[in-house]
């Protein structure tokens, strides 16, 4: 078990992070923990990369002197698996908005999509999404959007180094497509999603998202947050 020395001194926490939480929720949800665990005021937590409400997985989590690493951390390549339903899109290009449009999918084969995922290998122009919390002249995106005001929004470089189709099911008026993705940071897989649908003349949306690896940090050496909780002394 941990000393209280040990959290002010530094530690990295991989945390899988549930479904429909945010990372400030997940991050605050710790900080509380081990101030009550070992019964101080405060204590410095921070994470390594924001994942959004709608994804799953990995966290990284740094406390006490640790904190100064997180910029490092960000900076690390990531590993994501997820679902892109094509056929359709939507406004924020996941589950957070509804379908605004459909489009054909008749046209597409196993071997279009496939030889379409090679577009992407590489240093690539993205988008971000309008649904994103990036900045712009003080205000988050995602308030541009929301009050349906319409914004400028310039393309950044990425680059993705593995992207690969993992499964197929092609279903009535969609073909979900079950990816792993590994990219640099600044890559949005939501983005990604919407901008493969046009490759293949047709529309796509992020419907399940996962992060799997930070750098050398891996999804299966994480725990939940109630499973890190019950780590920590319960009295003191």
């Amino acid at each position: 078990m941990k000393t209280l020395e040990d959290y002010k001194d530094g530690q990295v926490l991989l945390i899988d992070k549930p479904l429909t939480w945010t990372s400030f929720q997940a991050v605050n949800k710790l900080r509380w923990a081990i101030r009550k665990a070992y019964a101080i005021k405060k204590i410095k937590v921070g994470h390594a990369g924001t994942l959004d409400p709608l994804a799953t997985g990995l966290l990284v989590i740094c406390t006490g002197k640790m904190t100064k690493q997180i910029n490092t951390f960000q900076g690390q390549e990531k590993e994501y698996t997820g679902t892109f339903v094509i056929g359709s899109t939507t406004p924020s290009y996941d589950l957070e908005t509804e379908i605004d449009a459909t489009f054909p999918i008749e046209h597409i084969s196993e071997d279009l999509i496939h030889e379409t995922t090679k577009q992407f290998i590489g240093k690539i122009e993205q988008f971000p999404p309008v649904f994103s919390a990036i900045k712009k002249d003080g205000k988050r995106l995602y308030e541009f959007a929301r009050a349906g005001e319409a914004v400028e929004i310039k393309s950044r470089e990425i680059e993705i180094s593995e992207f690969e189709i993992t499964e197929i099911n092609a279903l009535e008026n969609s073909i979900e497509l079950n990816f792993r993705v590994v990219c640099s940071k600044g890559t949005y897989i939501r983005s990604l999603a919407h901008d493969f649908g046009k490759a293949l003349n047709s529309g796509a949306h992020l419907s399940v998202l996962r992060r799997t690896r930070i750098g050398e940090f891996k999804i299966e050496n994480a725990l939940s947050p109630e499973d890190f909780i019950a780590t920590l002394p319960l009295d003191q």
